[in-house]
C-alpha cells in the first residue's frame, strides 16, 4: 500500500513577498528594543520609524497569518486530516517557541501571541467572510474606543518621553549581562506583561486575523484579476487617511490620537501592501527579492534576534545602549538585506528552513517526511 501523503496548497509567492517585506519593516522597529535604546528617548531617527513602520508591518504580518489558516485547512481538507488538529498543534508549538524567544533572545516577541490568539481564530474559523468582517470591525471599534477613553483618562495630555531612566538602564545592564541575569529579566517582562498583551492582541490582533480570514476564504490574493484593478484605490485611501494620521501621531505624541491610529494603521499598511503588489507586477524580479525570506518567515524572525543578541547583548559584544539609534537602524538594514540574500540562497536547496521544520514535523508528525515506496503493492 502506498503511505498517505500530505498534500499541499500550492505556495502564493505574492504572499511569501508580503510576509518577507513585512518582516523588514517589523526589525526596523524592534531594533531599538534589541539595541537598549529608550524608545521614548525622541529624535528625528525614531520619530521616522514611528511615522512610517511603527504599528504598521505587524499589522501585515497578522493579516497574512489569518489568511494563511484558510490555506492550512484547505490542505488539510484535500488529504482528509483534521484541520483543527493540525491548527491546534501549530499554535502550541508557537506558545512554546515564542515563550522560549522571549526569555532567551527577545522580549517583544509576537510567536506567543500569534499561538494563543490564533487559538481562539481557531474557533471562529467556521466564520463566513462577510461575518469575519462584521467581527474584526466590532472588535477594533471597541479597541479604539477602549483606547481614547484611557487617554482621556490620563493627567497629561500628549505621549511624551515618559520612561523611568532607572527601568532603562537596568534593562541595558540585563542585556549586557550573561545568560542567567538577562533571561531573568526577560521572564520578569514577559510574564508580567503577558495578560495585558493578550486582551490587547484580542482587540488588536485577533481583528487582523479575521480580516486575513476574510480574504482567504474569499481568495482575494490568489487571483491578480480581481485585485490588481482595486490596488490603486487602496492606495489614495491608505496614503491619504492612514499617512496623516500617523506622521500626526509621531510629530505631536497627542494620546488621544492613539484611538483613531488603532483605525487608519491598518489602512496605511493596506496602502504600503497594494504598493508592493503592483511593483511585483509589474517587475516579476522584485517578488523573488521578497518571496525567499517570507517562506521561511519563522526562521528569518528568529534569526534577527539570535544575530541582534550577538551583537548587542552578552552573548556576544555587549554594545546594547551603546549606539545611537541611526547606527541601530543601520545595523537592522545590513542584516535584514543578508537575510534576504541567504534565504534565498537557502531555499533553493532546501524546501523549509530549520524552524518550519520543526513546526511541521509537530503539525503534520514525523510521517509526513516519509517518501513513499517506489512501487505499488496491489
Amino acid at each position: 500500500m502506498v503511505q498517505a501523503r500530505t498534500t499541499q496548497v500550492p505556495r502564493l509567492a505574492e504572499l511569501d513577498a508580503l510576509r518577507g517585506f513585512a518582516l523588514g519593516g517589523i526589525f526596523l522597529v524592534n531594533i531599538a528594543v534589541m539595541a537598549g535604546i529608550d524608545p521614548d528617548s525622541g529624535g528625528l531617527a525614531l520619530g521616522l520609524v514611528e511615522a512610517v513602520f511603527h504599528n504598521k508591518f505587524y499589522v501585515l504580518f497578522a493579516f497574512l497569518f489569518g489568511y494563511s489558516l484558510t490555506m492550512q485547512f484547505r490542505s488539510a481538507e484535500r488529504d482528509g486530516g483534521s484541520a483543527r488538529l493540525r491548527t491546534l498543534r501549530r499554535c502550541l508549538a508557537l506558545m512554546v517557541i515564542g515563550v522560549l524567544h522571549a526569555v532567551f533572545f527577545f522580549n517583544g516577541d509576537v510567536l506567543f501571541g500569534y499561538g494563543a490568539i490564533g487559538l481562539i481564530l481557531l474557533l471562529l474559523s467556521p466564520l463566513r467572510p462577510r461575518a469575519a468582517l462584521w467581527l474584526a470591525g466590532f472588535l477594533f471599534a471597541i479597541g479604539a474606543a477602549a483606547l481614547t477613553v484611557l487617554s482621556l483618562l490620563e493627567s497629561g495630555d500628549n505621549l511624551g518621553p515618559d520612561s523611568d531612566p532607572a527601568r532603562v538602564e537596568r534593562g541595558v545592564a540585563a542585556l549586557r549581562a550573561g545568560w542567567g541575569v538577562a533571561a531573568s529579566w526577560r521572564w520578569e517582562n514577559f510574564s508580567g506583561g503577558v495578560l495585558l498583551y493578550l486582551a490587547y492582541g484580542t482587540v488588536n490582533i485577533l481583528p487582523l486575523f479575521l480580516l486575513g480570514l476574510a480574504a482567504g476564504k474569499s481568495r482575494v490574493l490568489e487571483d491578480p484579476a480581481r485585485y490588481l484593478p482595486v490596488l490603486p484605490r487602496i492606495q489614495w485611501i491608505g496614503f491619504g487617511v492612514g499617512a496623516p494620521v500617523s506622521i500626526l501621531v509621531a510629530c505631536t505624541h497627542w494620546l488621544p490620537l492613539m484611538g483613531p491610529l488603532t483605525l487608519t494603521a491598518p489602512l496605511l499598511t493596506a496602502a504600503y501592501a497594494a504598493t508592493l503588489l503592483r511593483i511585483m507586477h509589474a517587475h516579476p524580479a522584485v517578488t523573488a527579492i521578497f518571496a525567499p525570506a517570507g517562506k521561511i518567515a519563522a526562521t528569518t524572525y528568529l534569526g534577527q534576534s539570535v544575530l541582534t543578541s550577538i551583537i548587542f547583548t552578552g552573548y556576544g559584544f555587549a554594545l546594547a545602549g551603546r549606539v545611537s539609534v541611526w547606527t541601530a537602524l543601520a545595523i537592522a538594514l545590513v542584516l535584514y538585506l543578508l537575510e534576504l540574500a541567504a534565504a534565498r540562497r537557502w531555499v533553493r536547496h532546501h524546501r523549509y528552513g530549520p524552524v518550519e521544520w520543526l513546526l511541521r514535523v509537530i503539525t503534520y508528525g514525523p510521517s509526513h517526511f516519509r517518501r513513499p515506496p517506489a512501487t505499488v503493492n496491489p
